[in-house]
């Protein structure tokens, strides 16, 4: 059953993605005359960019290799190409819609010398666009936060929390990228490093084949490095992802609380998408708090940032999140912002500090356009 629901749903993805790639085709055929050699390359080239993404996903099923490589980065940068080409398609047939009724366009817009300098036109500026993104996604910044929980913590006055989420190991997000993303953790000298999720980009292979691995053995932090599953780990296989992560240094907590150096707890989810991927349930929050001492302070880390009025209710004093990637491409940040809580930053609810991150790495383009990617420092400071 879970198999024919998942070939329904990315029957439906390939569906809209095909049909959205034709309305885009059909607004950039016209700035070439019937009949000329621009036009034919047009339609080639076109083809080619559009079945990229896809043809690179099958690839590294049946045939990783460089081959595979290159048809997932043109893929990926097509992605973000056909994003902005999608709005720019939108706008056109939003304006001529209104000038049906005002008839303010004037007759030079109709000229295939006006369709074809505004093509290129149009080509320019989402190859800006994308450059800078790209540049923009290479720059990390680390976001910095002092906190204070009313509770004792052993002898600790303070800790040091290094959070990052979503950093999408794989193909993209490579051996230099990942070598640069644990030393720059490292470097912040934490006591405890932290991984909100999407650690690996769905499929494992690329990740085992550039030995990724080998980069995440270098994190270092006195009181250990813990993750939890997010939903790109289910889309590519909870259980292998898991079994990586542990086998490279990780803890991987699952619907399940540990208490660290007997001062506080840190309390892993199960991702939300979990039930889709698998047919099993995780645990509900206040199941998870079943035997946990609230005199100290507890932490926890759930992939996608939802249910925040119960973590309050409960009495949870740190909430890590990320997922949202706070839309990785302006104006999406304006639909993560209406569906959840926080998209991005921080929030008081209560005595409950709440944090989302906006991912290191990101899914698809290697591109971001209007937030950066991060790591964040929590200095986490406690009742005496």
């Amino acid at each position: 059953m879970r198999n024919i629901q998942f070939i329904i749903f990315f029957s439906i993805v390939i569906a809209v993605f095909t049909l959205l790639n034709l309305y885009i085709y059909s607004k950039g055929i016209l700035a070439f005359p019937q009949g000329t050699a621009a036009r034919l390359w047009f339609r080639w080239i076109f083809i080619f960019l559009a079945a990229s993404y896809p043809l690179a996903r099958i690839l590294e099923k049946v045939w990783l290799s460089p081959v595979s490589d290159i048809f997932t980065w043109i893929g990926s940068f097509w992605l973000a190409a056909f994003f902005y080409f999608f709005l720019i398609s939108l706008t056109i047939d939003f304006v001529r819609l209104v000038n049906l009724p005002f008839h303010f366009l004037p007759d030079f817009t109709r000229t295939m010398h006006f369709k074809h300098t505004f093509f290129w036109s149009a080509c320019g500026i989402v190859s800006v666009v994308i450059i800078a993104g790209f540049i923009n996604s290479l720059i990390p910044r680390i976001k910095e936060l002092d906190l204070t929980i009313d509770k004792k913590a052993g002898d600790y006055k303070e800790i040091r929390i290094a959070f990052a989420s979503d950093i999408h190991l794989g193909t993209v997000i490579g051996p230099r990228l990942a070598n640069g993303f644990v030393n720059r953790l490292n470097q912040l000298n934490a006591d405890i490093i932290l991984l909100g999720g999407d650690v690996v980009d769905e499929d494992l292979a690329p990740v085992i084949r550039n030995n990724l691995g080998d980069s995440l053995k270098k994190l270092s932090a006195p009181l250990g490095i813990y993750a939890i599953t997010g939903n790109h780990e289910y889309i590519g296989g909870a259980e292998p992802a898991c079994r990586y992560l542990s086998e490279h240094g990780i803890h991987v907590i699952r619907d399940s609380s540990v208490l660290i150096d007997n001062s506080f707890y840190l309390t892993g989810r199960e991702d939300r998408d979990m039930p889709r991927f698998t047919g099993k349930q995780r645990k509900p929050i206040n199941g998870l708090m079943d035997g946990i001492d609230k005199a100290l302070p507890l932490i926890m880390l759930d992939h996608q940032p939802f249910e925040l009025d119960q973590k309050e209710a409960l009495g949870i004093d740190l909430t890590l999140s990320g997922h949202t990637h706070h839309g990785q491409m302006w104006p999406l940040n304006y639909l993560t912002r209406a569906i959840y809580e926080v998209s991005w930053g921080y929030k008081k609810k209560g005595n409950t500090h709440v944090y989302v991150s906006s991912g290191y790495g990101g899914w698809g383009p290697p591109v971001r356009i209007g937030n950066r990617p991060e790591i964040v420092l929590i200095r986490m400071h406690f009742a005496q």
